[in-house]
C-alpha cells in the first residue's frame, strides 16, 4: 500500500470540498453536489456556500432554492436537513432507502412511542404512506404543523383502541405542542423524505414550509444508474481515504447498509496507508491525492457544520483531542479557523442589537493571521447584511 500523509489529505480535501480557491457562480451546483450542505442549524448551508462561492449573495441562494428550484432541501444523511442539487435527488435520497432487515436512518428513537401505542414500525409507516399523497395538494407552514396535520390524517386509519393514546401528549418534549402521534410522524418523515414524498418549501417568516416533492418540483424524483454507487463515490471523493465504517458514521446508517452501499464501488477503489492503517480511495482519485494542487486560499473561517468538518478521521485536521471536544460538540458547534486545511482556532458570532459581536480564539502560532481573519469576518458580516460591532481575539 502506498503511504499518504495528513498534509496530502488536507490539500486533497480542500480541493474536493471546493475550498482551495474561490469558485465562480457557474460552479454552485458542483459545490453543493459534492457531498451536500447540512442546514442544521438553519443558515448552515448558506454559510457553507458563501465559503466556496463568495459572490453568491443570500438573495441568490434564495432564488436557487425557492424560485429556480435547482437546489432542494429535505432530510437526508444522518436524518439532517440537507441542501443539494435537485437533479441529484437519487444519490441524496433514494440511495438511503434500506433493504431487507436494515433499519431506517434516524428512526431508532421512535420505539418509545411505538411501545406505548403497541404498534410495529411497519404498521405505523404503512399508515403514514397511505395519507402522504395528500401532500401533493398541501403546503404546511412549520414543522409542528406538519407533524400534527399528518397525525390527524392518520388518526381515522388507526384501530379504535389506539386513537386516545395517539392523542396523548408527546413523551419526547414539548407535550403542549406535540402529541404521541405527532412524535411518531416526526421520526417517520425521514423515510418519507428518502422516498421523495416530502420536501422543504419556502420559508414563511421564521418558519419553514413543507410540501410534496412532486408539488414542489413538478415531477417525481428522477435518476439513472445505481444511486447507492453515486453516493459512495461522492463520499470517497470528498472524504477519502476512508473506510466502510467511516462511511456508515457519515450517513448515520447501520453497518449492514453502509457495507452494502460501499460494496457497489468495490471495483473502483484501492487501499492506501495512513499512519500504518488501511484506508481506501477511488482509484481515479489516486493522482489527485498524491499530487494535490497547491491551494490558493490559506485561511478559512468555516461555519460549525461545514461539510469539510463532517469527516470521521478528525485527527487529520486537528490532532489535539482536547481541542477536538471544543470543535465537535453535541450541540452548537463553534466555527473553525483553518490554516492550510488544519484547524488552528475557533470562532463564534452573536447578534447584539442590529450587529454582530465576533469572538475568535486562536491557538499556537496564529497571532500573525489576525488581519486576514479580520478581513474574513468583515466579509461574513457583509454577507449576512449586518454590521460588525466588534471582534475580540482570545488565545
Amino acid at each position: 500500500m502506498n503511504p499518504v500523509t495528513k498534509e496530502q489529505i488536507r490539500r486533497y480535501r480542500l480541493h474536493t470540498h471546493h475550498l482551495d480557491t474561490w469558485y465562480p457562480k457557474k460552479d454552485i451546483l458542483s459545490a453543493a453536489g459534492a457531498c451536500g450542505f447540512q442546514n442544521s442549524p438553519p443558515g448552515a448551508w448558506e454559510n457553507a456556500l458563501h465559503n466556496r462561492v463568495a459572490e453568491c449573495t443570500l438573495q441568490d441562494m434564495k432564488e436557487l432554492l425557492e424560485v429556480e428550484k435547482t437546489l432542494l432541501q429535505t432530510w437526508s444523511f444522518r436524518g439532517a436537513p440537507v441542501v443539494f442539487p435537485a437533479s441529484e435527488s437519487d444519490a441524496f435520497l433514494s440511495a438511503l432507502i434500506p433493504e431487507s432487515d436494515e433499519p431506517w436512518i434516524y428512526t431508532r428513537g421512535i420505539q418509545l412511542a411505538l411501545d406505548y401505542l403497541r404498534m410495529s414500525f411497519e404498521e405505523a409507516l404503512g399508515l403514514l404512506l397511505q395519507v402522504m399523497p395528500k401532500m401533493d395538494g398541501e403546503v404546511l407552514v412549520s414543522k409542528t404543523s406538519l407533524d400534527q396535520t399528518l397525525a390527524q390524517w392518520m388518526r381515522p386509519l388507526l384501530p379504535e383502541d389506539k386513537r386516545e393514546l395517539w392523542d396523548e401528549p408527546s413523551m419526547y418534549g414539548n407535550p403542549d405542542k406535540q402529541t404521541v402521534g405527532g412524535a411518531v410522524v416526526s421520526f417517520l418523515l425521514r423515510p418519507c423524505a428518502f422516498m421523495g414524498l416530502v420536501v422543504f418549501g419556502k420559508r414563511e417568516g421564521i418558519s419553514p414550509s413543507f410540501t410534496s416533492y412532486k408539488r414542489w418540483t413538478g415531477h417525481s424524483p428522477e435518476g439513472t444508474g445505481d444511486p447507492g454507487r453515486k453516493l459512495a463515490r461522492k463520499y470517497l471523493h470528498c472524504f477519502g481515504p476512508s473506510t466502510a465504517g467511516g462511511f456508515g458514521e457519515w450517513l448515520g446508517c447501520s453497518p449492514a447498509q453502509a457495507g452494502r452501499i460501499w460494496n457497489t464501488v468495490a471495483d473502483e477503489i484501492e487501499p492506501v496507508s495512513l499512519a500504518g492503517k488501511e484506508r481506501f480511495i477511488l482509484t481515479e482519485d489516486r493522482e489527485l491525492l498524491f499530487s494535490p494542487p497547491e491551494p490558493e486560499r490559506e485561511l478559512h473561517l468555516l461555519g460549525g457544520h461545514d461539510p469539510y468538518l463532517g469527516l470521521q478521521d478528525r485527527q487529520v485536521i486537528l490532532e489535539d483531542r482536547t481541542r477536538q471536544k471544543q470543535i465537535w460538540q453535541t450541540v452548537s458547534n463553534p466555527g473553525a479557523v483553518l490554516w492550510h486545511g488544519e484547524i488552528t482556532g475557533m470562532w463564534k458570532a452573536r447578534k447584539k442589537g442590529k450587529g454582530l459581536d465576533v469572538e475568535v480564539t486562536l491557538w499556537d502560532g496564529m497571532d500573525g493571521q489576525k488581519k486576514g481573519i479580520e478581513n474574513l469576518v468583515e466579509e461574513y458580516v457583509l454577507f449576512q447584511k449586518m454590521k460588525l460591532n466588534q471582534i475580540t481575539f482570545l488565545t
